[in-house]
């Protein structure tokens, strides 16, 4: 099956490559994954590449991130390591979620990695004007084995009300909720409210944007296990960075 979108994208004028963050698991004190972030080739972020891409070139823009995480995870993951691939997506560059995956599927199979550590995440600041056609993508994405995420949330248009539509298999807890939470009352309440939902829901909770030791306690004593941010170690450029040496035993 083809479609319109996939045959009429206008191929890219700029070249861009991805840098990578890892997720930290708490409970296995170890990392489970690492987010592909898009990176010009001097370092540029993903703001000023985005700025780049113009509406005709959204799906190759989309297509051509997922064959480079591919890529270069397939080259920086170690052997024999059970870890998760996670890559952003535009759902509204996605025309027919099978047709679309073909690019994807095709460097899974070149480059030898499995469909099973491939995660795709999207925002929740994008607005999805139709939610029959996003759950119509993450149907696809399982069925091949995909991972889905919901990223930014609490932070962006739709809110609980996407969870009610569809289930992901895991969300991203936005920053604006994280930062400063071991001295807020009010963000803890509004977390743990977000966990007894993701736990009726059976969707496993990630923190990001963690930049303290204490943000990290809180969260983690609340009940989340999964983490990303700063404070475990920035984004590097084309490679896996080091988690940080200073991480807390609790």
């Amino acid at each position: 099956m083809a479609c319109d979108g996939c045959s009429t994208a206008s191929k890219l004028d700029f070249e861009f490559s991805m840098a990578f963050q890892p997720i930290y698991d708490a409970v296995e004190r170890r990392v489970w994954g690492y987010e592909a972030l898009v990176r010009g080739m001097n370092g540029e972020g993903a703001r000023e590449v985005l700025s780049k891409v113009s509406a005709e070139q959204l799906y190759r823009f989309d297509q051509d991130c997922r064959v480079k995480a591919i890529e270069l995870a397939s080259r920086l993951f170690p052997a024999g390591e059970e870890l998760k691939l996670s890559i952003n997506f535009l759902p509204k560059a996605v025309y027919e979620p099978a047709a679309c995956l073909r690019a994807t599927l095709r460097a899974a199979r070149q480059f030898s990695f499995p469909m099973s550590s491939i995660m795709f995440e999207f925002t929740e600041n994008e607005e999805v004007r139709d939610t029959a056609h996003l759950t119509n993508i993450i149907t696809e994405y399982r069925r091949h084995g995909f991972t889905t995420a919901l990223d930014d949330f609490g932070a962006g248009y739709a809110g609980l009300g996407l969870l009610a539509d569809f289930q992901p298999d895991l969300i991203k807890i936005d920053m604006r909720l994280i930062r400063g939470i071991d001295t807020s009352p009010a963000r803890r309440a509004v977390v743990d409210g977000i966990l007894t939902i993701a736990t009726e829901l059976d969707i496993a909770v990630l923190a990001e944007g963690i930049e303290s030791e204490d943000e990290f306690v809180v969260l983690k004593e609340a009940g989340i296990r999964l983490f990303q941010g700063y404070w475990f170690a920035k984004p590097a450029f084309e490679e896996l960075p080091p988690v940080g040496a200073a991480l807390p035993t609790v």
